[in-house]
């Protein structure tokens, strides 16, 4: 038999087998996949705690991301994980369940003013060293209601000036810092030309745009695939994700397909309102298994 024909055959054998076995057989491995589904400790009521692997697990994500803890009047986080000890607790567990961290979320920033606090450094700095100690790439730092630089244009200097430096502070750690703004896509473009660090990127969430009436597919495109780190896929809380009649899911795909884009879909909220927000595996479990059914 020429080698040709052998090689044909071979492929149909393996072709032919395949589409007898059930999804779940020849599914690529998560290590392959193009998208990953997390889910974030914070939402899913489990805030810095070691039993937030095993509920992702039953939730059925691929991921967690991990709060650094409360912030308020603090100089830095009231994180369990500046220790070697818990880090290595949480790592463990990670490896136990079989579960990714694909980020750290500096969440405090919500409420609290990045462009005043005078400990930011600190702050950011606590985060990083704990991204580098659990070989995690990426924090997210949301700019929040007092960041908000379209309410408050006069803190765009000092917030520029401040992400110029933990960017650096970012490099030396090997990690990206994702921000969260309130800026449409242009205005996020514009915003990082004038940081110029590339480990400072967009933590984009698919909720800013759609509840603005922007276009949600068009930011995507503007901002592009080097200029976003993670996703926030989720939109505000009412419906299920795969119920959202203004958020169309495989258009999305298809858009971060064409763009090339690839990486951590982390669900955030979408809780539908006629269930309580305690019931997490309900809510996140709806939307993780929706969420896989599209994009792996």
């Amino acid at each position: 038999m020429d080698s040709s024909r052998r090689d044909f055959l071979q492929k149909s054998l393996v072709l032919s087998g395949s589409v007898l076995l059930p999804g779940w057989l020849w599914a690529a491995p998560k290590a392959q996949q193009r998208y990953q589904i997390a889910v974030i400790d914070l939402m899913i009521l489990k805030r810095q705690k070691l039993s937030a692997f095993e509920l992702t697990k039953e939730i059925g994500a691929d991921g967690l991301e991990v709060d650094m803890g409360g912030l308020g009047n603090r100089d830095t986080f009231d994180s369990k994980l500046a220790g070697p000890a818990a880090r290595q607790e949480f790592l463990d567990k990670a490896k136990e369940t079989g579960l990714e961290i694909c980020s750290l979320a500096m969440t405090g920033f919500y409420a609290q003013s990045f462009a005043t606090r005078p400990t930011y450094q600190q702050m950011v700095g606590d985060c990083l060293e704990t991204c580098k100690a659990m070989g995690v790439k990426v924090a997210f730092l949301p700019l929040g209601i007092q960041g908000d630089l379209r309410q408050h244009p006069e803190l765009r200097p000092a917030i520029v000036e401040r992400l110029k430096l933990v960017g650096a502070m970012a490099k030396k750690a090997g990690v990206v810092i994702g921000i969260e703004t309130a800026l449409d896509a242009q205005g996020e473009v514009a915003l990082l030309k004038d940081i110029g660090s590339r480990n400072i990127q967009i933590y984009f969430n698919f909720s800013n745009p759609l509840k603005e009436g922007r276009d949600l597919i068009s930011e995507l495109k503007i901002l592009g695939k080097k200029r976003i780190c993670q996703i926030h896929c989720t939109d505000e809380d009412g419906v299920w994700l795969e119920n959202n009649t203004r958020l169309n899911m495989p258009k999305v795909k298809a858009t971060l397909d064409a763009m090339g884009w690839k990486g951590w879909l982390v669900i955030e909220r979408s809780r539908d309102a006629s269930l309580s927000p305690k019931m997490v595996k309900e809510n996140f479990g709806a939307n993780t298994r929706y969420m896989k059914s599209i994009f792996q």
